[in-house]
């Protein structure tokens, strides 16, 4: 595994579908310093909590009726949490407040957000990481990603 190389003020975002840190390295590729950036939360509480309404009914020509999938509110939101930090990096990038990115996520997250990239985004990322560490301190993430050898 090749370890993962940050170099000075290149951005690691760690997040998960409701919290987003944006740390940026104030030490060099040898000796990386993560400082805390930005911190990005929102509340979210499970499908049950935010809908209560039973699931929809299809009613077709012949008389026969089907169910309806109750929407997940839960998920939609982590989407649209995902969506917003897409374009929040999107902004830096083409602000010029960072360069190159590197993204650490659940693979879930990894996947969702993936989408959202803008090209200019796609060019700046140097890697993704498939782990969730969003919950852990700064120095353990430094920790297990840059000491420990996470590859790109």
């Amino acid at each position: 595994m090749d370890k993962m190389r940050l170099d000075k003020c290149d951005w690691l975002i760690v997040c998960d579908g409701r919290k987003a840190l944006i740390l940026e390295n104030r030490g060099d590729e040898i000796y990386p310093n993560l400082h805390t950036k930005e911190v990005h939360e929102q509340p979210n509480p499970p499908t049950s909590a935010q809908g209560a309404d039973a699931p929809g009914r299809l009613h077709a020509a012949s008389g026969a009726r089907s169910s309806v999938e109750q929407t997940d509110w839960h998920d939609e939101a982590e989407r649209a949490f995902l969506r917003n930090l897409a374009g929040r990096l999107d902004a830096a990038v083409c602000a010029g407040e960072t360069t190159a990115l590197t993204m650490v996520a659940s693979p879930r997250a990894l996947g969702m957000i993936r989408a959202d990239y803008s090209d200019v985004v796609r060019k700046a990322l140097q890697g993704e990481v498939g782990k969730d560490l969003v919950k852990l301190p700064v120095y353990e993430i430094e920790k297990q990603l840059l000491l420990s050898g996470a590859a790109k």
